[in-house]
This record gives structure tokens, sequence and C-alpha cells, in this order.
């Protein structure tokens, strides 16, 4: 049966939770960088970049709060990363790092990505891993772009991907994409909820050898009921437990996938998370809070070398949601 907690009741939402938020860009908007990067090339791309970043820093002020919340709290945790005190300019930067982020969604869609733009951990071991025919669940994030699986497509021809979206931001882009590449091996569910059809769904895919994505770092549109609290960069956020019910519920291998620009290459790393989920209901809680944790503490052994690839423009911490704007890290000296 499935855990009852799949079907708890909604929360209220926060006026800052990321689903209220609008996402920066439409899909039309999107279609016209296309555009733009097909006609005139990725260079002047960049150059046009450069006002619609400076747009969205004026006119988003949220995202711009939290973009310079998460970057003083990276300096404090991470201080060898940086050599000055982030600021509004380091800001702008990760906007633009958002922005190029979004041509290569676009992309993933209809493009193979070149084998040579690939960095990988641990080759042999990835290789070896997507030679092998079982289905499985693969745990993702908003740290750069879960889009680039699309190169796995073009590398092993079989493999087909299904990624679980919610619906409120992404409706519209998803179904042009699907409308302009047809033959994309990429499915798109979007759920607001994994009910008894939708997991069925899902297992028939993951007993086809096809691979099921999710992401874990963003609170469910329901809020928070479904999450319990971890550790991320020594401060309390709250995770879903929604990727570990349905890893529950499918029973089957689930890895984690890291996935971002790092200069001109695309990086991968595949971490192994668990053979099979296993979560009594005596001690549930306790369960899907230490799973949360190992997600977290591998997301940012990720986040702490790329931070200028985390894409949650939303207050993330537990002492950020009520206003939007987080306490200021203690001061470091950067000299």
């Amino acid at each position: 049966m499935i855990d009852k907690t799949v079907n708890a009741a909604a929360d209220e939402q926060s006026p800052q939770h990321w689903s209220n938020l609008r996402e920066a860009g439409t899909a039309r908007g999107m279609l016209f960088l296309v555009w733009i990067n097909q006609t005139f090339g990725r260079e002047i791309f960049s150059i046009v970049l450069y006002p619609v970043t400076a747009y969205f820093f004026v006119f988003k002020p949220v995202a711009r709060r939290a973009s310079l919340e998460f970057l003083k709290t990276h300096a404090q945790v991470y201080p060898d990363y940086w050599a000055h005190k982030p600021g509004y300019r380091d800001v702008l930067l990760h906007f633009y790092a958002f922005g190029q982020s979004v041509l290569d969604k676009t992309l993933a869609w209809g493009s193979p990505i070149d084998e040579k733009e690939f960095e990988s951990a641990h080759e042999e071991k990835l290789a070896e891993l997507l030679q092998r025919e079982e289905g499985r669940l693969i745990i993702g994030s908003h740290l750069g772009n879960l889009e680039y699986c699309r190169g796995f497509v073009q590398r092993y021809k079989q493999r087909t991907i299904n990624a679980l979206v919610y619906d409120q931001h992404s409706a519209n882009f998803v179904n042009v994409m699907q409308r302009l590449y047809p033959a994309s091996r990429i499915n798109i569910f979007q759920v607001d909820a994994l009910d008894v059809a939708m997991i069925l769904r899902l297992r028939a895919r993951i007993e086809a050898g096809e691979w099921i994505f999710i992401a874990g770092d963003r609170v469910p549109v329901t809020g928070g009921v479904r999450t319990v609290p971890v550790t991320f960069m020594q401060r309390e956020a709250q995770l879903p437990i929604g990727p570990y019910v349905l890893a529950k519920v499918l029973q089957c291998n689930v890895e984690l996938m890291f996935s971002y620009r790092k200069a001109k290459k695309v990086y991968f790393s595949f971490v192994h998370f668990s053979d099979c989920v296993s979560i009594p209901r005596q001690n549930s809680q306790a369960l899907f809070q230490a799973y949360a944790q190992q997600y977290a503490s591998a997301l940012e052994e990720e986040t702490a070398k790329a931070p200028l690839q985390w894409f949650n423009f939303y207050p993330f911490w537990e002492d950020a949601k009520s206003t939007g704007l987080a306490p200021q890290p203690q001061e470091k000296n950067y000299d």
C-alpha cells in the first residue's frame, strides 16, 4: 500500500514559496533566444543576454535577494572559493549563468550534445551504469540543468527518460518543446501528487527498463506537510520526501545525478544512493529525514564547486522564508 504521506493534506502556501514566484522567462521568450543563437551564434546570444539579465536583476527583487543570500552563505561556508565578499555584481553573474542555462535547456531537447562537451566523474562506472538494462530512479536538482540528460539519450539510443515536473511554470515550455521535437526520447509527466494511477504508470516504466528523473531540492506545491528538515550549508532547510516515497513504492535502484556547466564543459556526476529504499512505518519520519540528509549532503558537495550554477531563486532556508530576506552571515575576511 502506498504510504499515507503521499496523500497528505496540503498546507497553506507561503507567498515566498517557489511555486508562487513566477519563473523568469516564457516559452516564447526562450524560443526567441534560441532563434538568436541559431541565426547569429552563441557569441551574439551571449551579448543579447546582458540586457535581459539586467532586466531581471531590476524587476525580480525576491530572486535578487535570494541569490545574494545564497552566495553570501556559500562564501561563509566555503571561503576558499571566493577572492572577495559576494555582492550584486556576483548576483548579476548568477542571473547571467541562469540565462545561459535556459538556452542549454532548450537546445538539449532537439540538438545532440557533442561528446567532446562532456566531462564525467568516474567515466567507466557511468558507462557501465548506462549499459545496464534495468530501470532506475534518478534524483536530480536545480543545480545546473536536468535537461542535459538528453546527451545520454544521444549516446545510448535505447535509453528512454521520464521526468516528473510540477506543471505550474513548465507546462507551456514542455508543450512547445514536445511539438518542436516529437522524436525526443524524453517524456514529461506533469504531476501535482503521486496518486495510485501515477505510481502504476511509473512502475510500468521502470519494469520496461526506463529511467525516471525527479528533483529532490524543492518543497512540493502542497507545502511543508511532505517535507523534513535537513542541514544544508550549516543552516536548516526543508526538503521533500516525495523522491523517497516514490523510491519505496517502485523498489528499484536509486541514483543521484548532478549535471552543470563547468567552463565550456558539461559536467556529470552520478552518485549511488540505494539499491532499494526501505521505510518501515514505525520509523518512517526518521528514515525519511536520513534519506533527505544523505541527498542534501551530496547536493552540497557539488554546489560547493559551482555556486553560480545554483538555480533556486527563492528563499531556501527556514530562517529566510517569512520575509524573503535572510539574516546576513557573519562577516569574513577575504583579503
